[in-house]
């Protein structure tokens, strides 16, 4: 196959006490997203989509929350990581397209970070990463500022 189209979403409560980490970016916020990880909730939708398109499970097969090598990791190490698997599986992205939605803080200061970041970690050019955020127009747990939500989509490419 030619192409391989993958989809993911994750989705992380907020608390008191935590950093909030959205695609690989240090977001100010007086609450963080709770996680064996980092808790990135946008990087692991990511992964998710990633892993999707190849048929090679999700997050929690490859970096499970019972492994205490992960407690407290950077997602933009395992994101390296399932890179370097769709690499080794003949693959390269074609672009990721991913959708935060939060009730708050306001992201749209940190979008063109954290495409950089994320393009940076996935070794591509950031045109071919797209970030969004959207509130939920305080409609459920996001709206209620409970929690954070992704969704990620990704088009792979063979390389053969």
């Amino acid at each position: 196959m030619m192409f391989r189209i993958g989809q993911g979403y994750d989705v992380h409560r907020l608390v008191e006490g935590r950093e909030l980490w959205l695609c690989g970016v240090k977001v100010e916020h007086d609450l963080g997203l709770d996680g064996h990880s980092d808790a990135d909730v946008a990087i692991h939708a990511l992964c998710d989509a990633l892993l999707g398109a190849l048929a090679l499970g999700d997050i929690g097969k490859h970096f499970p929350d019972s492994d205490p090598r992960y407690k407290g990791i950077d997602s933009k190490i395992l994101l390296g990581h399932v890179c370097r698997l769709i690499k080794e599986k003949g693959y390269r992205l074609g672009n990721a397209d991913i959708t935060i939605m939060a009730q708050r803080p306001k992201l749209a200061p940190y979008i063109g970070e954290m495409r950089d970041t994320l393009a940076k970690v996935m070794e591509v050019d950031a045109g071919q990463v797209s970030v969004k955020a959207t509130t939920t127009e305080r409609l459920g747990f996001e709206g209620r500022c409970e929690g954070i939500s992704s969704s990620a989509v990704v088009l792979l490419e063979s390389v053969s």
